[in-house]
């Protein structure tokens, strides 16, 4: 393993992809950048870190800002404790570093939201600490290069290969290897599809090149199925405003707002009596198709419905909140599993 790393650091050192957090050794622009990077590309990225760091461009600021505005800070980035670690994070640091970003590995593995892989991106890229960061691409590579058939969602895998990789680390450009690693992943030895082995720096070293079964690594256990929760989305509209309400405080989605909604996918009767209840007609309702969204254990199936209410029924006050468009736009932090609804609400504006 010693004998990739100059030939993947000359590769890296002409090949790097230009992005706005390299262009920094500030920890908390790079730790931001991290957080923002799990689970999602790099080019949907891009808006959201700019955006977050012109609101909120310090780590004080971060500690301060409203669990609200952070919130929609983060809407469409998905994975939203992602974005409250961060916060619980800012916070220790303010109060227990006195606002200065922990420079080593292992004070960083202390902090809310910070594992194994973002300690050592932060502290060999901002501060030239000789860690490794290992992630997915690290594993796709590794096991590529060795044909090692050994399961990498087991802990003790990933534990030899960290281990492994740390041992080759190289004192000055601990940086500059862990990100080769993360552009080569991303590049040339990819994680869906045939990799580009001619392209490939490291392919005079790779077994699974020599044996022409890339496609074999890494190997790793199959996920349970989803979960699918079939629901019904009400769209309750009074005089150009809509009914929301707020998630629990934990769980899916939590503290996050959303239209009401009921178990099931209710017929056109079965929600024209609700409407009844409420002292309406079924001309009020109109049928706004189906919506899907996608999450790591669940996988939502929605057919959404826009009400049109004459006034607002005495039972949906206690818990909703009455939401102009601009406010859904702006202030409340809805997830992207709604977008197809949003969108709907958004669209018939313009065309208003």
């Amino acid at each position: 393993m010693k004998e990739v790393v100059q030939p993947l650091l000359q590769w890296y050192a002409k090949n790097k992809r230009s992005l706005p957090w390299r262009e920094t050794k500030n920890p908390y622009h790079i730790w931001i950048s991290e957080i923002m990077l799990q689970q999602t590309r790099v080019e949907a990225v891009r808006e959201y870190y700019f955006r977050f760091l012109q609101r909120l461009p310090s780590v004080e600021d971060l500690a301060m800002v409203s669990d609200d505005e952070l919130m929609k800070l983060w809407q469409g980035l998905g994975y939203y404790n992602r974005a409250r670690n961060l916060k619980k994070a800012a916070n220790v640091i303010v109060e227990e570093h006195g606002g200065s970003f922990p420079e080593k590995y292992e004070e960083l593995l202390q902090l809310p939201g910070i594992g194994e892989y973002t300690a050592g991106a932060i502290a060999s890229i901002a501060f030239g600490e000789p860690v490794p960061a290992v992630d997915g691409n690290v594993y796709r590579i590794y096991t590529r290069l060795k044909a090692d058939k050994s399961d990498i969602m087991q802990g003790k895998t990933k534990k030899k290969i960290r281990e492994e990789i740390a041992g080759i680390v190289p004192q000055r450009q601990s940086g500059e290897f862990n990100q080769a690693w993360m552009d080569l992943g991303a590049e040339i030895c990819i994680p869906n599809g045939m990799p580009l082995c001619d392209k490939c720096p490291l392919s005079s070293y790779c077994m699974a090149r020599r044996q022409q079964n890339m496609l074999d690594f890494p190997v790793k256990t199959k996920k349970k199925p989803r979960r699918i929760e079939e629901k019904t989305v009400f769209l309750l509209e009074y005089q150009g405003k809509y009914l929301i309400q707020q998630r629990p405080d934990k769980g899916l989605l939590a503290g996050l707002w959303e239209f009401p909604s009921q178990e099931g996918k209710l017929s056109l009767k079965e929600v024209s009596s609700f409407v009844k209840k409420w002292g309406g007609d079924a001309g009020q309702i109109e049928l706004l198709g189906s919506g899907k969204h996608i999450f790591s254990h669940v996988e939502w199936h929605m057919l959404g419905y826009r009400i049109h209410l004459e006034q607002i029924p005495e039972e949906l006050k206690e818990n909703l909140v009455l939401s102009s468009v601009e406010e859904l736009d702006k202030k409340y932090s809805i997830p992207s599993a709604y977008s197809v609804y949003l969108q709907k609400i958004f669209s018939d504006r313009l065309h208003q």
